[in-house]
């Protein structure tokens, strides 16, 4: 690993508010830990550089401790994010949104993008109905299986 991925994964770790994450090859080790009173950095708490025997290990990515959950959870069928990343409406800045309030799609129409490790992935409806509510802002960090849209299947 070079100083951009370690920078790249740095990046993306300060970007989905990570508190700790761990990387393990045949020739070296990172650990990266991330404390609360980090003011919008990410201080390297170990770094070790040791041959390993063991093969690649990715070890769990734990989130840092999330603001309080909303009062109530979307109500009805929903449409949720299949990875964590950040969620955008449109292709572009100055493109429309995929989808609007009232907007019928189908389960092969894309409704948004979520950026995850600046790779722009489609999302797909998975399911044909009418939006009914746009439940997360525009360029805003999304969790795995957070709900993004409020649909009424047909």
């Amino acid at each position: 690993m070079d100083i951009k991925e370690i920078k790249a994964v740095l990046d993306l770790c300060k970007k989905q508010d990570v508190a700790e994450f761990e990387l393990k090859t045949k020739d070296f080790e990172i650990k990266l830990k991330r404390g609360p009173e980090a003011g919008g950095t990410i201080p390297v708490q170990e770094f070790v550089a040791a041959p390993q025997s063991a093969a690649p290990v990715l070890a769990a990515v734990a989130p840092a401790p999330a603001a309080p959950a909303p009062a109530a959870a979307p109500e009805g069928p929903t449409i949720k994010a299949p990875m964590i990343g950040t969620f955008y409406r449109a292709p572009s800045p100055e493109s429309a949104n995929y989808v609007e309030v009232g907007d019928r799609v189908t389960a092969d129409s894309v409704v948004c993008i979520i950026e995850a490790m600046k790779v722009m992935n489609e999302i797909k409806a998975e399911v044909s109905g009418v939006i009914t509510e746009v439940l997360l802002d525009n360029a805003k960090p999304v969790e795995f299986d957070q709900p993004l849209f409020r649909i009424t299947p047909a």
